[in-house]
């Protein structure tokens, strides 16, 4: 993803690559919370935490960034070629799709707007990239919140497929639907 940045409060939103050996400590934290359930990582050790990360780093199809406002973490996005992962089993993958994870960070004093500054930023990032022609994410269709924030967002809502650890809702976000949504 490219360097894109905006501002939230005055500060910068920017993606940092995730570094195993320096992020799988706040990463455990945060999977292991009852609110990441959906992530499906609450039973992973640190370690084991470390080693899915350490794996996602070494794949030319896969990326994680932290999402930071100024220098604190918010979100973990991460990246995907569909074809490299189950889903793209499930759907007709096109030229230009490039799939994504997202988890906004646990917070003690919830941020009004931060969610919605996060979100533009992520698809911003994303729709720089010339390459990039439809965004895919299949939250668990189970997570409600999920759902209902891909759909505010502006993805058009998919079928529902087995995905083998989740039913997963699949949505799309055309280059033309964000152009037309956020100019």
């Amino acid at each position: 993803m490219s360097r894109q940045t905006h501002q939230f409060d005055g500060s910068p939103l920017w993606l940092d690559p995730v570094v195993p050996d320096r992020d799988a400590d706040l990463l455990h934290h945060w999977v292991a919370q009852e609110r990441a359930r959906f992530w499906m990582m609450q039973e992973h050790s640190r370690d084991e935490v470390h080693a899915v990360y350490t794996w996602i780093d070494e794949q030319p199809t896969h990326h994680a960034w932290l999402v930071r406002l100024g220098e604190e973490p918010v979100a973990l996005l991460q990246d995907y070629q569909p074809t490299a992962e189950e889903v793209g089993e499930h759907y007709e993958v096109l030229p230009g799709d490039l799939g994504l994870h997202f988890m906004l960070a646990p917070a003690d004093t919830p941020r009004h707007g931060l969610t919605a500054a996060v979100f533009r930023f992520v698809l911003a990032t994303a729709f720089a990239d010339p390459a990039v022609q439809r965004l895919v994410v299949e939250p668990d269709a189970r997570n409600d919140k999920a759902v209902a924030l891909v759909r505010r967002i502006g993805m058009r809502l998919g079928p529902v497929v087995p995905l083998s650890a989740k039913p997963a809702q699949l949505a799309f976000l055309t280059r033309a639907a964000y152009t037309a949504a956020y100019g």
